[in-house]
């Protein structure tokens, strides 16, 4: 998958799957990591790392799902953004390259919103796609 980055774009600082180490680049914009880091305060899980991944569901095919996790499956790769870790498993990775993670407060719509490159088609809510 080469060495070109994208401005947001992390060199995993630990992956466990040598034969075939994923490249994903993966953006948590500012704000998103702030309600992270406070979600995990009030959750009593400070240090947990945020485990992004895809699976079955939802009225396009495919789901987003985003966890705390403290241990490691050893099928993901692992980035640091600015003192949030963020996980994503080898499964999930090629549907996750170039995605996006926001955080919007405002009158119509208020939470994460993701912006996935690799979607080809989304429901209406945002939160199933199919590639």
């Amino acid at each position: 998958m080469g060495g070109v980055c994208t401005s947001y774009c992390n060199t995993p600082i630990r992956t466990r799957k040598t034969a075939e180490t994923a490249m994903v680049a993966i953006e948590v914009t500012s704000s998103a990591r702030e309600q992270v880091l406070r979600i995990m305060e009030k959750q009593g899980k400070p240090g947990a790392a945020l485990r992004i991944y895809v699976q079955g569901g939802g009225c396009s095919g495919l789901t987003y799902g985003m966890s705390f996790d403290r241990r490691e499956t050893g099928d993901e790769v692992a980035y640091d953004q600015q003192g949030l870790q963020v996980v994503v498993d080898h499964a999930s990775a090629p549907l996750l390259d170039g995605l996006k993670v926001d955080y919007l407060l405002g009158l119509e719509a208020s939470g994460f919103k993701i912006f996935n490159p690799n979607a080809k088609q989304t429901c209406s809510c945002g939160k199933s796609f199919s590639a």
